[in-house]
């Protein structure tokens, strides 16, 4: 990987978001701005765009969030809390509404892909922590963060101490009927007075203070002790819901069930007695009190894009003013028939966009414009500018992305330029002043080398594709990538497999495609460089027992674009066989709630191609692997909570995920909601404590074999 690359800067892209998604979501104590960490998502989400050739599941862009804490318990949701797109300005709004127009239009949607008879809805987006509410039979049993969008911390008994939330949702005529089963997704939050006196009092204790109203929110309701909750002052206000269960079946959110509308959604949560986020909507503004739901101001109509621009530039202006702290707004096509035609990308639904404020820019000069050579040849433009301070860190580097990004702004050596940061790592010109001023005597057009800069092999430019590509074949780096997500934890899960022991046993000859680690014996890796003769023996032992994945980490650990690990288990879990999938058509495939077409597609082009074909077919010749199906989501496990105790025969992780896949929930600590403890060799004091709490105690042969029936 050379040092200033596009991979490597992905790399160091992916490496800062995992970290800052862990401080912000997992430890509630962030570190950058919300400003700077959008930035740097923008940027790796934009290089991944122009490099195809590095997409990785794991990629923060294709996830939401960071895993659930251990020190909750789990709920795995049927229906992921996706992440929003973000837009910056009025020109990044206007761009999603053509956006949506041509999506439409290319699908042949009545009305020649017009969403001006929808329109859209327009929403202050609070910064908060988000949280979904489940209620059965109108009664609140479960409440969760969001999480990694399908597993999220189990937090009900703290959720059930805010004042905002109905334990019970009242059933009268005015409200409708009360569904069976009802999800509603919300913000949890702390207005600003609050926080001021949280932190005051905090600091005559002589304890830390929070970093900010969402940190204070975020920690005050990821407490062991509820009472800790229930002394802080948080609000909640619910924008929509998930899963909605009338009777017998369920039906997904999009599903005109009881409204067609989103407003009409929101009116009936409001009716059921939740404060919504159209509390705050355009013309309004609460006043410093605590909000009075009685009191609420909706628009009246859905609003054209011209509308919701009109709502940012109000709400900028006045976000210093309001009691609470708010970063952008959201903006939702309003049918929801609309949306399910619309669907979803990666880890984002494409009918909804959060409109940010904009982040702090400079001006600066472009010096040099010099050329990195990617993984697999692309070459990418980097403007080398004069030191500028941009939130107070130097920045002397900013991408240009392609040849058509630097064409369409007019980039130019010498040019005065408009830099954006993103984070810690290279920012983002966003204009060039020298080209709207139209200077004259400015430097010539930048053009794409003929010759590689680094092997000087001719460079291509293929037809549809914004990327130019050194014709050289001498790279490895593609295949190092893939075989390191093959061998991750959540694929084949091949533990001493790391990337320096990878990119050995490709550079000396011995791996050139997953089969071939199959083929490793200890010989062939004690003489190697970083593994001595234990270490060669661990390595044979765990590629061994990768031998036999289920279906779903399989197909995850193929590394198909956008099938990320959930959709694998999804396509397991319909399909059955890896052979079933290989020959599904495209609209079988997204005849699948979570598959889009453009996934579909993926999937499609991926087993149509000879290098898929040939990684699937060397994998299963002669039983190299052989692969299980995938444990079922309902069954003995469903609805139900584990905790394990003492030496299990089992590892310890695998345990848990047996009972994640059989849809149960697994918890790290002693409670009523524990529904049966596992007990292996010296099981401790947990043991002694189920029993006075009356908790089924089993085996861990019972566990494994089910046979543990009863009420628990």
């Amino acid at each position: 990987m050379t040092r200033g690359s596009p991979e490597s800067r992905i790399q160091e892209l992916r490496r800062l978001i995992r970290y800052h998604n862990d401080r912000y979501y997992r430890e509630d104590a962030p570190e950058i701005p919300d400003a700077e960490y959008d930035a740097m998502f923008r940027e790796l989400a934009r290089m991944e765009e122009v490099h195809p050739e590095f997409f990785d599941p794991e990629s923060p862009t294709q996830r939401v969030g960071a895993a659930p804490v251990d020190a909750f318990g789990t709920v795995v949701r049927e229906m992921p809390m996706l992440s929003l797109q973000n837009a910056f300005g009025e020109d990044e709004l206007r761009e999603f509404d053509a956006r949506i127009r041509r999506h439409l239009e290319n699908r042949g949607y009545p009305g020649g892909g017009r969403v001006d008879p929808f329109g859209y809805t327009a929403e202050v987006k609070i910064d908060g922590l988000a949280v979904e509410l489940t209620y059965e039979g109108g009664r609140l049993i479960r409440g969760a963060t969001r999480g990694d969008g399908v597993r999220g911390e189990d937090v009900t008994a703290n959720l059930k101490t805010i004042s905002d939330i109905p334990l019970t949702i009242p059933r009268s005529s005015s409200a409708g009927p009360v569904p069976d089963v009802l999800d509603v997704r919300g913000e949890i939050f702390m207005e600003k007075n609050d926080f001021t006196g949280l932190n005051r009092g905090r600091e005559r204790l002589g304890e830390a203070a929070f970093a900010n109203p969402r940190n204070a929110a975020a920690g005050s309701v990821r407490q062991l002790d509820p009472r800790v909750t229930a002394s802080r002052r948080l609000r909640l206000w619910v924008y929509g819901i998930g899963r909605i269960v009338p009777g017998t079946s369920v039906h997904p959110p999009f599903e005109p069930l009881l409204f067609a509308t989103h407003m009409e959604e929101l009116d009936r949560l409001a009716a059921w007695g939740f404060a919504v986020i159209r509390d705050w909507t355009r013309g309004y503004l609460p006043d410093e009190k605590r909000h009075n739901p009685a009191d609420r101001h909706y628009l009246d109509d859905p609003l054209d894009i011209e509308g919701v621009i009109a709502f940012y530039r109000e709400v900028e202006a006045k976000k210093d003013s309001l009691p609470y702290e708010i970063d952008g707004i959201v903006a939702k096509v309003n049918e929801l028939g609309v949306q399910r035609e619309l669907g979803k990308v990666a880890r984002s639904p494409r009918w909804a966009i959060a409109a940010k404020f904009s982040p702090d820019r400079a001006e600066t000069t472009v010096e040099e414009i010099v050329v990195s050579v990617g993984r697999t040849g692309t070459l990418t433009p980097v403007a080398i500018l004069s030191s500028v301070t941009v939130r107070g860190v130097k920045v002397r580097r900013a991408t240009l992305h392609n040849q058509d990004n630097v064409d369409a702004k007019d980039i130019r050596v010498g040019d005065r330029v408009v830099v954006q940061r993103a984070g810690d790592v290279i920012p983002e010109v966003v204009e060039s002043l020298s080209a709207k001023r139209e200077e004259r005597g400015r430097g010539t057009p930048f053009r794409m080398p003929d010759r590689c800069p680094i092997c000087g092999s001719p460079v291509t430019r293929v037809a549809g594709e914004a990327a130019h590509r050194c014709t050289g074949k001498n790279c490895v780096a593609r295949r190092k990538e893939s075989l390191r997500h093959f061998v991750s934890k959540n694929a084949m899960d091949i533990e001493g497999l790391g990337p320096k022991v990878l990119s050995t046993l490709v550079d000396e000859g011995l791996v050139a495609e997953p089969a071939d680690l199959y083929r490793l014996n200890r010989d062939m890796l004690a003489g190697l460089a970083r593994l001595g003769d234990k270490s060669a023996d661990n390595l044979v032992q765990a590629v061994e027992r990768s031998r036999t994945p289920t279906l779903g980490r399989f197909l995850f650990a193929l590394g198909i674009p956008h099938v990320g690990e959930h959709l694998s288990g999804v396509l397991a879990r319909r399909f059955g066989t890896i052979d079933a999938i290989r020959t599904a058509a495209p609209e079988e495939l997204s005849a699948i709630h979570e598959v889009g077409p453009e996934v579909a597609r993926s999937i499609r082009e991926y087993f149509d191609s000879v290098e898929g074909n040939l990684v699937v077919d060397h994998l299963l010749e002669g039983k190299t692997v052989e692969i299980r199906p995938e444990p079922a989501t309902e069954g003995i496990f469903a609805g139900k909570t584990f905790l394990f105790t003492g030496s299990l025969g089992l590892p310890r992780a695998k345990a848990k995920e047996i009972v994640r896949k059989g849809g149960g929930t697994v918890a790290t600590a002693i409670s009523r909601r524990v529904d049966y403890l596992v007990a292996g060799e010296n099981p401790g004091s947990k043991l002694a404590k189920a029993k006075e709490m009356g908790i089924r105690v089993i085996s861990e042969e019972e566990f494994i074999e089910g046979e543990f029936g009863g009420d628990g």
